[in-house]
């Protein structure tokens, strides 16, 4: 186990987002992903700060609605104005952890997309 880490990142750390919610496992397992690695990530949590529409509409259109939505996509993906407002009101639609780095972003957990994004860093990935 890595020591622990303070809240600053250095210059050479990746800046690295996890979107989700604090009670979910996966979001828990994202954060726990890359504190093992000792990357200083900023948790945002979806309940206490909504995404705004221009953030979930770019999530939207680089991620598509099938990816996006945790629970049923079909009877989501039907309108896109009303499935922002359901996603807005319970970010637990979605699939979580969101993941971004740069221009780059995953929804659940995807360690191998993430590894890929320290690797490409020049970090030791273990």
């Amino acid at each position: 186990m890595p020591a622990p880490l303070g809240k600053t990142p250095t210059k050479k750390m990746p800046k690295i987002d996890v979107l989700g919610v604090d009670d979910s496992a996966s979001t828990r397992a994202a954060v726990r992903f890359f504190r093992e690695r000792r990357i200083v990530v900023r948790f945002v949590d979806l309940r206490k700060r909504p995404l705004d529409a221009a953030e979930l509409r770019l999530l939207l259109d680089r991620l598509g609605a099938g990816a996006l939505a945790g629970a049923e996509p079909a009877g989501l993906a039907s309108d896109r104005g009303s499935l922002l407002a359901r996603i807005r009101a319970d970010p637990t639609l979605l699939r979580l952890p969101l993941a971004r780095h740069g221009d780059e972003m995953t929804a659940g957990l995807d360690e191998a997309k993430w590894t890929t994004w320290l690797a490409r860093n020049n970090r030791v990935v273990r």
